[in-house]
């Protein structure tokens, strides 16, 4: 044995070893990633409803609106009304909660934190069929459309 070198029985041949460590490290990211993206690729459900007749009755929802302008100024159907007089007055408006819907129209400059105010006495009232009435960019100042939250 020489000094300095290590032994070697064989002398310059080639390893015939496959190093596997890689391709496991590889297949593992790969496993991850397809656990992740599989529920969203699945999560789009692609039906074919039954079609049936208008089960409805005929009677379309009583529609209330609160609206709230630049101030902050509250008004019921385009009276004004203090934000503490607002559950005595939707209780008057229909004592039956699944017959109205109420549209809350804010102002642009109105902090959201009033807007979800409203919606919580709304809520306290005991009607759920609240929708916020937006304006769509590309029409006119006269139209508006109500999204349901």
């Amino acid at each position: 044995m020489a000094f300095g070198q290590f032994e070697s029985n064989s002398k310059n041949s080639p390893m015939s070893e496959i190093n596997v460590t890689p391709l496991v490290d590889v297949m593992l990211v790969l496993l991850v990633i397809f656990i992740i993206t599989a529920p969203l690729m699945a999560s789009a459900l692609r039906l074919n409803l039954p079609q049936v007749d208008d089960a409805s009755t005929g009677n379309p929802p009583r529609i209330l609106t609160l609206s709230l302008d630049a101030k902050a100024q509250l008004f019921l159907n385009e009276k004004p009304i203090l934000l503490d007089n607002l559950p005595a007055a939707l209780q008057q408006q229909s004592p039956v909660a699944s017959e109205l819907e109420v549209q809350i129209r804010a102002d642009q400059q109105v902090p959201y934190g009033e807007v979800a105010q409203i919606m919580a006495v709304v809520q306290q009232a005991g009607l759920w069929r609240i929708a916020l009435v937006t304006q769509p960019r590309n029409r006119g100042p006269g139209a508006a459309t109500a999204t349901k939250p």
